[in-house]
């Protein structure tokens, strides 16, 4: 059976509708320009009517007669004088036209040299982002940047970008952690080494976003701050990737910062700490910091394997129980250490077991400050004696229900030294000083989503408290008050939060003399317990 060819309406309707839609918007757009000053001007005299309404809206009922008389004056005024009325009305429209006039700035996008740099950054992302065999591509060679950019992106004043939304095909692989840092390492490069860069994957909907980050005040130093009993302030970070602030002394004034809390204790999922980086990075600054606000409510032990006595103003102050320089002294104090913890779970135990609650003894928390502990190993192993690692194997495993909390400190260069239990329970880590994603992500066990840069100040880094995200990390700054080239401001602002006692050495400023005295220095001993507790069944 033929087919009937359809009626001459029906096959050639489409485009007459077309044809007079196009001529219809053609009329409009021309309406548009011819009318354009009379809408001007009438804009302008509504918004001036709405202006006079205000003006009569809020002038006081006793004045408003004055004001109509003033205005009939005025009007009368215009009448009279010769012209009047014809250059009162062209004062009128020129206002009018003024006001209405179009204030909307025109779009001009980016100027020359931004074009360039979005079109190079274009195409360094076309191997990456383009196939073969795709229909209508949204990455190819030579193609339009703004199909893929879009209007999403800013310059700083040196005409670098500071932000950038990308919008990628679907068939990319935004899963595969490798093709992300292909990328990534592009628009890093592309966009100016030197700063640290955010990158925000949105796989629903298949977006990019690039950030410029700002770098982290150093600023803030060492002191009292706003926590509650078993958390500490390891550092700051970025106000969007914490929901909590507190009050922090910076220079003159006082505002909020946001902190990265770590909470130890026996409700702790993380309740111990591993500290990585270079010589000079801040690790001991860090070290330095959670004992001073450890001190606040509990005791605290250091073990320094360096053996640079970053750690002597401790010495002799309350809550410090050892601080310990020597392999001997190092091992006799863990050993002590491992005997008290078995002690405290002990006690716990039957205090459980006959119904009464835990003694006062135990309650007081108990930090074990360890730092480079590598450097006693190698001690240990040429004198032919235990590593002192060995030793924390006890607090470190039973050391969330007994309220001991271990904090170890080595260099990045030496973490193969570290003993497979230090690794398993240290699940609260930080890395601090210069390092590339591969060396945070060997500590920390997951990539920033950041770019490190390689200069970064003492106290910067990242960090990660157990499987959360990797953060952004600035220690307050903490040095060491006995060392000469320690402003007078931050020695004052450490020596103040330490607690009650007098130092183990009285120590004399430089430009001070000894004075004579008759009477006798008194020194305070470490209030260690020499004799290890026995642990009964």
């Amino acid at each position: 059976m033929d087919r009937r060819p359809l009626p001459r309406i029906l096959s050639s309707g489409s485009a007459s509708i077309t044809r007079s839609r196009e001529i219809a918007r053609t009329a409009a757009d021309n309406a548009t320009d011819v009318l354009h000053p009379l809408i001007t001007v009438t804009r302008g005299l509504r918004l001036l009517a709405g202006a006079g309404r205000q003006k009569w809206a809020a002038t006081p009922k006793d004045r408003r007669g004055h004001a109509l008389f003033l205005v009939a004056a005025c009007v009368l005024m215009v009448a009279l004088i010769p012209y009047g009325p014809l250059l009162a009305l062209i004062s009128v429209m020129g206002a009018a036209a003024w006001r209405g006039r179009d204030r909307t700035p025109a779009d001009t996008g980016p100027g020359e040299a931004g074009t360039a740099r979005l079109q190079a950054l274009y195409e360094a992302l076309v191997p990456h982002f383009s196939v073969s065999d795709a229909p209508g591509p949204l990455f190819s060679h030579g193609g339009d940047w703004e199909k893929a950019f879009g209007t999403s992106y800013a310059f700083d004043g040196n005409g670098r970008l500071t932000r950038l939304q990308v919008s990628y095909p679907a068939y990319f692989t935004d899963g595969d952690p490798t093709s992300r840092a292909r990328v990534e390492q592009v628009l890093h490069a592309k966009s100016g080494r030197g700063r640290e860069y955010h990158f925000a994957w949105d796989e629903e909907s298949n977006h990019l976003l690039m950030t410029v980050l700002a770098a982290l005040p150093t600023t803030i130093t060492a002191q009292r701050f706003v926590t509650a009993p078993g958390e500490t302030v390891l550092g700051f970070t970025d106000a969007d990737a914490v929901r909590r602030t507190v009050p922090v002394q910076d220079g003159d004034g006082t505002r909020d910062a946001s902190p990265v809390i770590w909470r130890t204790g026996a409700r702790s999922a993380e309740p111990h700490l591993l500290i990585a980086g270079h010589p000079g990075s801040g690790t001991t600054t860090l070290m330095r910091s959670l004992a001073l606000q450890a001190l606040q409510h509990g005791d605290i032990v250091v073990v320094e394997g360096g053996g640079t006595g970053e750690y002597g103003f401790l010495k002799g102050r309350d809550g410090v129980l050892a601080v310990e320089c020597g392999l001997s002294g190092a091992l006799a104090t863990l050993e002590w250490a491992a005997h008290e913890t078995e002690r405290r779970l002990i006690a716990a135990n039957r205090a459980r077991q006959a119904g009464h609650p835990e003694p006062d003894d135990i309650k007081r928390p108990l930090w074990i400050l360890l730092d480079r502990p590598s450097a006693l190993g190698h001690l240990a192993a040429a004198d032919g004696r235990q590593d002192p690692q060995e030793l924390l194997e006890v607090p470190l495993r039973h050391g969330r229900a007994a309220g001991v909390t271990v904090v170890v400190a080595d260099q990045s260069d030496s973490l193969d030294a570290l003993t497979g239990t230090v690794r398993t329970h240290t699940r609260a880590r930080a890395v601090l000083g210069p390092a590339d994603r591969e060396q945070v992500e060997a500590v920390l066990g997951a990539r920033p989503h950041t770019t490190p840069t390689p200069d970064v100040p003492p106290g910067r880094g990242y960090t990660r408290l157990g499987s959360g995200p990797v953060m952004r990390l600035q220690v307050p700054a903490t040095p060491d008050p006995y060392d000469d080239a320690t402003s007078e401001a931050h020695r004052q602002a450490v020596l103040g939060l330490l607690p009650g006692g007098a130092p183990a050495v009285e120590r004399t400023a430089p430009e001070e003399a000894p004075k004579d005295t008759d009477e006798p220095v008194s020194v305070r001993t470490d209030q260690l317990i020499k004799t290890p507790a026995v642990a009964e069944g």
